[in-house]
């Protein structure tokens, strides 16, 4: 499955190879239209919770909490199932805006799903 999941940032361009492109972030990308981003869908709820998302500030240095609170957020998530089925089916591709590529939502999303 691991092949499966691919991530990219909102400002590269989309590819056939991508599969279903999902949006993983709580907020839409500023200065992008829907059209550019050729979403599949924007899967907004699976996000960090807002207070989350405030608290973790794309900090490096709290990544490994972040995630640790994340994950327990994904653990009662019902848009998990959905997002697990599609994963299940083919290549998926997270979209993000974060400009750090290493410590965002969409690779702890991946690492979660991974597991």
């Amino acid at each position: 499955m691991a092949a499966n999941i691919r991530l990219k940032r909102a400002d590269r361009a989309p590819a056939r190879a991508d599969g279903k492109r999902l949006l993983v972030d709580r907020l839409w990308p500023r200065g992008k239209t829907r059209e550019s981003l050729k979403l599949d869908a924007w899967v907004r709820d699976i996000a960090p919770s807002d207070g989350l998302r405030h608290w973790f500030g794309h900090d490096p240095g709290k990544w490994d909490e972040f995630r640790k609170r994340y994950f327990a957020e994904l653990k009662h998530n019902p848009a998990l199932a959905a997002l697990r089925e599609l994963t299940a089916k083919g290549t998926v591709t997270f979209v993000f805006f974060a400009a750090d590529t290493e410590h965002n939502n969409a690779v702890a999303l991946r690492e979660y799903l991974l597991h």
